[in-house]
């Protein structure tokens, strides 16, 4: 069972996170100045506020209890947006969360937040991925989720988008971290995704409050709270100058485990995890290498709420079972690859002896109708398994 704060205590909470000029940082040595007694700083005068080295204005702000007023005014807002928000005081709070430096004051939370407090992989890379990127980023999310840990990433293009859609694919929970109010889904054509998240028994969180746009400056600030719901931490593709290597540097800050897919190194994506690897990160090739690495504590958590294998999960399924497609499909699925897309023109030069195009089209169609090849502009074409 668990226990929220009481309203009274996640009101103070979120007016300290609606005082402007205070940050997660600012609020914890406030904390520490009236022995974390949150009704205190409310009742002190404004000398005293002043005397801890709030800005002027934060502690004018506190003292006139503006804060509070914006703080009753916000509850509303979640209210209507149809989210709960938790904070350190709620029995729902993640414990991994007290962990690191600097913590968010409140979450912003839509679906169930209990999965918050459970073992998680964040899966993160560039919003500008290869084909091969895209196809690993869906493929260990799937299996990771199959395995039973939840995959967190942060819904934007890309690898992240990948991620939680391996995750659904493999039936799994996926959370996505925010960097914008829990009603303002970025970017707006992953509207439809945030649904299907939630739908499967996801959730969706944020620390800014309702009706944040998305600041440019806000998405490296949400990468700490990526890396700290997680144990570990795997980058697929990512440049030199990425909000990835945000998200790794927390991890390693956070004493979280780096994990990192290797890439073509003459690909720029594949600068990140190269170099994450150089440096020590666990090379990834399949979910079994995040999996071995895991605490045993962890891992016997996930056994314990494993469901029971089902003959049908994707897991129980050979990788490359050919058996199953027709001789023009299998040609064409010889040539089609998962790490790089191949031109149609292209394509029909290759099997040209063996195929006519009108076949071509054919095999390709089906193809793409069982999901086993993905359409990318230009008429280019990957394998998606």
């Amino acid at each position: 069972m668990t226990v929220a704060a009481p309203a009274n205590t996640r009101l103070l909470w979120l007016a300290l996170s609606m005082t402007s000029g205070l940050g997660p940082t600012r609020v914890r040595r406030l904390l520490q100045h009236f022995d974390h007694d949150l009704e205190r700083i409310f009742r002190a005068p404004l000398t005293e506020l002043e005397a801890t080295g709030l800005p002027a204005a934060s502690a004018q702000s506190i003292f006139e209890r503006k804060s509070l007023s914006l703080a009753e005014e916000e509850f509303g807002k979640a209210e209507n947006a149809g989210t709960q928000i938790i904070t350190p005081d709620d029995d729902l709070w993640p414990e991994r969360l007290n962990e690191i430096y600097d913590p968010p004051i409140v979450l912003y939370i839509k679906g169930d937040a209990a999965l918050l407090a459970e073992p998680a992989i964040a899966v993160v890379g560039t919003r500008h991925p290869t084909p091969y990127g895209m196809g690993m980023a869906s493929r260990l999310s799937q299996d990771l989720a199959n395995a039973g840990l939840h995959i967190l990433s942060g819904m934007a293009r890309g690898v992240d988008s990948h991620a939680h859609r391996g995750a659904l694919a493999g039936r799994g929970k996926t959370v996505a971290i925010w960097g914008t109010g829990i009603d303002q889904p970025y970017p707006r054509e992953n509207k439809k995704l945030a649904d299907e998240i939630l739908a499967a028994g996801g959730a969706l969180v944020t620390e800014f409050p309702v009706g944040t746009f998305a600041a440019p400056q806000n998405f490296p600030i949400r990468n700490r709270i990526i890396s700290g719901l997680s144990v570990g931490v795997l980058v697929v593709e990512a440049a030199e100058y990425s909000g990835t290597r945000i998200t790794a540097r927390c991890a390693l800050e956070q004493n979280r485990e780096v994990f990192a897919v290797p890439g073509n190194v003459t690909n720029k994506q594949s600068w990140g995890p190269n170099t994450l690897i150089k440096q020590g990160a666990k090379l990834v090739a399949t979910w079994e290498d995040v999996w071995e690495d895991l605490p045993s504590d962890i891992k016997l958590t996930v056994a314990a709420k494993r469901p029971p294998a089902n003959p049908s999960a994707t897991e129980t399924q050979p990788l490359f079972n050919y058996q199953q497609f027709s001789p023009h499909e299998k040609r064409l699925l010889a040539v089609i690859r998962q790490d790089e897309a191949i031109q149609m023109d292209e394509l029909i030069e290759k099997v040209e002896q063996h195929m006519s195009p009108s076949e071509v089209f054919g095999a390709l169609f089906e193809l793409e109708l069982a999901g086993k090849v993905r359409q990318l502009p230009g008429k280019n074409y990957v394998r998606s398994f």
